[in-house]
């Protein structure tokens, strides 16, 4: 085909050629396993929707998508090894509010730039974050709760999915609103955050839904607000910050994909296309509601906007509680 290719480029007009490039390298792709990078640990919410959509991702292109798991520093260190890796299409990353909008606002030397060097794909869910405490803390409401941080500052502790992720930010903000003083115990992704809140080791985890909501529903867990503004119909007797009295509280988690910046335009649309039928089917659908997350898409375009306008927002949230990472 390559051979053929070449000898009708000689003969053809330059943007003949290019089209005929470019189909054929539509047609051929993937050849191989495609590697999708996590950049947290498995169990946590990341890992559950890469895992969901991969696998349809796979089944659509005709090819195996393996999930590498690349943990640590809040999503840093396996978004950096995406960023890093050949733009040829069959490196791609599960990119998600922590990993391309907390991290440019917390890290002083981000060794990547969240749009600089990536293409973005399209979003793929949001999901609500939760407020959950272990069971034997002794408060049911997000107002109890409260209460008793307020009676006993400095004296409770909460887990994150590590420094500078939207697990503390989510917290950081609730503690603004509030006027607690709660203290953070970082750990290196969702799994271990929800893992430690269930052994006892840390009282709270303001988690992102998909992590959580299997042990709230099981009672293994306390749900006590919901970070969006709305409840969500996963867990629709479980209220709002905002309606528990604190109006324009807002907190969720976007997932979505991108690949790193310079893979080519014909594998981005194949891939685009493939990403947005999958999280607009009915079956995805109702995946993602048993997670607690919603399917959404948009644009590459509309994306940028998205990540760009997200920085300004987090960067003052991020000042605000006086995080700053190296």
């Amino acid at each position: 085909m390559q051979k053929i290719l070449a000898a009708i480029c000689r003969a053809a007009p330059v943007l003949l050629c290019a089209s005929l490039t470019s189909g054929a390298l539509a047609q051929s792709y993937p050849g191989k396993p495609v590697r999708l990078i996590v950049a947290f640990p498995p169990g946590g919410s990341t890992d559950i929707i890469a895992r969901i959509v991969g696998q349809k991702l796979g089944e659509r292109l005709g090819q195996q998508v393996v999930i590498d798991n690349r943990g640590g520093a809040g999503g840093t260190i396996g978004t950096e090894i995406a960023a890093r890796s050949n733009p040829d299409g069959y490196t791609l990353t599960m990119g998600t509010t922590s990993t391309h909008v907390i991290a440019a606002g917390a890290y002083a030397n981000l060794k990547y730039n969240p749009i600089k060097d990536f293409e973005p794909l399209t979003l793929v869910a949001t999901t609500p974050y939760l407020l959950v405490v272990n069971p034997g803390v002794k408060a049911n409401t997000l107002k109890e709760f409260i209460a008793l941080a307020k009676a006993q500052p400095g004296k409770l502790n909460y887990a994150s999915a590590g420094t500078g992720t939207t697990t503390q930010l989510a917290m950081e903000m609730l503690k603004t609103a509030a006027g607690i003083d709660i203290v953070h115990v970082p750990f290196n992704g969702n799994g271990p955050a929800n893992t430690a809140t269930l052994g006892g080791q840390v009282q709270a985890l303001f988690g992102s839904m998909p992590a959580v909501l299997t042990q709230a529903k099981a009672g293994r867990l306390r749900p006590l607000a919901v970070g969006t503004p709305k409840r969500s119909p996963s867990l629709p007797d479980v209220p709002s910050v905002a309606e528990s009295g604190y109006p324009g509280f807002d907190a969720s988690l976007w997932l979505g994909f991108f690949a790193p910046k310079g893979t080519p335009a014909p594998i981005l649309k194949r891939l685009q296309t493939e990403l947005t039928a999958i999280s607009q089917s009915p079956e995805m659908k109702e995946q993602f509601e048993r997670n607690g997350a919603v399917p959404i898409t948009n644009t590459p375009a509309e994306f940028t906007r998205l990540i760009q306008t997200e920085i300004d927002k987090y960067t003052k949230v991020i000042k605000a509680a006086g995080i700053k990472l190296e």
